[in-house]
């Protein structure tokens, strides 16, 4: 999988996810076999890049592989812009967010309600692309609603105007993330156009993995939601893709070892205010599925200082260890 003069490790992308994908996740689903991570959404308005939120969105320090950077906005002077701002500021890839189906973003007819306007994602495209001497990435979804799967028409916008690859999310906006992605558009539009697709949405397992590539075609997969809690993810598709065969889940002492690992770091980036509050969703997702772990979990979300955080986390692992050995 390349996007332009960039090799991808392998073919699996940590998907944009704002308020998740910051630097420590990052980080950590590259470690655990993620082929390229992308960073949260950036607001093309130059009044909030030097917001605190907007300079911690974009501090990729440390990191390795493909920088990707993603910018939203639906003004294509100013998309621009902040294409050109991210690129003085490190950034590989610029990503053009067409996907998000929040209301705070389409209400300001970005996101995914500019599939509703192709002429405007030409113009968005054309300024973006024209800006940079980077890679430019589109996300979008299959259309607006059910009604208008408008996905190939915006693809073949997309390759026409010198987008290197294109993710597409297998519902419309409108859909949000409620009932099941749907992935024959996906596949309708990887036959329309020769840039690479990138399928996503609903990738939870390997298995769902190799039948999502299958069914659609896709040069590669993006997965979101499915690595809240478990960036083990993309070592086991890969693994899976390469083999054929399941990896083992990860022991409890790896799960614990990640995991504080993890919230260690959000508290170093975030700070003693900001880290422990955000490490609490973290944690939610990476033990909703432990069957004894509510009230952990509710315990653990009224704790607000660092330290104490990571020595509960601690002891509720070494319990779950000397349980197993009982």
């Amino acid at each position: 999988m390349r996007i332009a003069q960039y090799e991808l490790d392998n073919p699996l992308i940590l998907a944009p996810m704002a308020g998740v994908t910051d630097r420590p996740f990052r980080l950590l689903c590259k470690e655990l076999g993620a082929g390229m991570t992308v960073s949260e959404m950036i607001a093309s308005n130059p009044k909030l890049w030097n917001t605190k939120k907007s300079l911690m969105r974009s501090d990729h320090t440390g990191e390795p592989g493909i920088r990707s950077v993603q910018i939203a906005g639906a003004e294509p002077e100013m998309m621009a812009q902040a294409a050109k701002h991210n690129v003085d500021n490190g950034a590989e890839v610029i990503d053009i967010n067409m996907g998000c189906p929040a209301k705070k973003v389409c209400k300001k007819a970005a996101g995914s309600a500019l599939l509703q306007h192709p002429d405007l994602v030409e113009d968005i495209v054309k300024a973006v692309v024209g800006a940079v001497d980077v890679p430019v990435t589109l996300k979008i979804r299959t259309g607006w609603n059910p009604d208008n799967r408008n996905g190939v028409d915006i693809a073949k916008i997309a390759q026409d105007n010198g987008i290197q690859a294109l993710a597409v999310h297998g519902r419309t906006r409108a859909c949000k993330f409620q009932g099941f992605a749907e992935y024959d558009t996906i596949a309708a539009i990887k036959q329309a156009v020769e840039i690479p697709v990138i399928a996503n949405g609903d990738i939870t397992n390997p298995e769902k993995a190799k039948f999502v590539l299958e069914h659609t075609g896709a040069d590669a997969l993006m997965i979101g939601r499915g690595a809240q809690g478990n960036p083990w993810i993309f070592r086991e598709i890969w693994h899976y893709l390469q083999t054929g065969e399941l990896l083992a889940p990860p022991s409890i002492e790896e799960v614990r070892d990640v995991m504080v690992r993890h919230v260690k770091g959000l508290h170093q980036f975030y700070g003693e205010v900001m880290g422990p509050k955000i490490a609490r969703k973290h944690v939610t997702w990476y033990l909703q599925e432990q069957a004894d772990s509510k009230e952990f979990r509710s315990t653990f979300n009224r704790i607000d200082e660092g330290a104490e955080q990571i020595d509960v986390l601690n002891l509720y692992f070494e319990q779950k260890q000397q349980a197993k050995a009982a």
